[in-house]
């Protein structure tokens, strides 16, 4: 479900019964998998390869997260996980995520929000490196 803005992206998803705890809600953990499924289909939509930035020697490694519930996500609901880049630095670049929610008859609802703090690396010696140009200019749509 991608938005007219190249930068704006929502992965849609719909919760596995696996991803269900004991009190009929998704377990918190899976948010994150969320969040990391989204990024890859983000970057994807940006036109970044993640194969290519691989072979070139370098990867990117999550640093910090955080993740504050509204709502409660239920199994089959329809669920959208939308991702905005919110700061490109030096090394590191942070993408926010809001997941929104519809259960039957209810109008959409934000259920979570959180953000993810990405580092550049090397494959090499897993060590900080600059953002490459190709990457710098998808994120902040230069």
């Amino acid at each position: 479900m991608p938005s007219d803005s190249p930068r704006e992206f929502a992965l849609p998803i719909v919760p596995r019964y696996a991803e269900v705890d004991q009190q009929g809600v998704v377990f918190n953990g899976h948010y994150l998998t969320w969040f990391d499924e989204a990024c890859t289909a983000f970057f994807d939509h940006l036109g970044v390869a993640y194969p290519t930035l691989i072979a070139d020697g370098l990867d990117f490694q999550v640093v910090h997260s955080e993740i504050d519930y509204a709502a409660s996500v239920r199994w089959r609901d329809a669920v959208r996980v939308a991702v905005r880049c919110e700061r490109v630095g030096t090394t590191s670049f942070t993408l926010g995520f809001t997941v929104s929610r519809r259960g039957g008859d209810a109008p959409e609802q934000v259920a979570v929000t959180g953000r993810n703090v990405y580092v550049v690396v090397s494959t090499s010696d897993w060590a900080k490196r600059e953002i490459p140009g190709a990457l710098r200019n998808a994120l902040s749509g230069g």
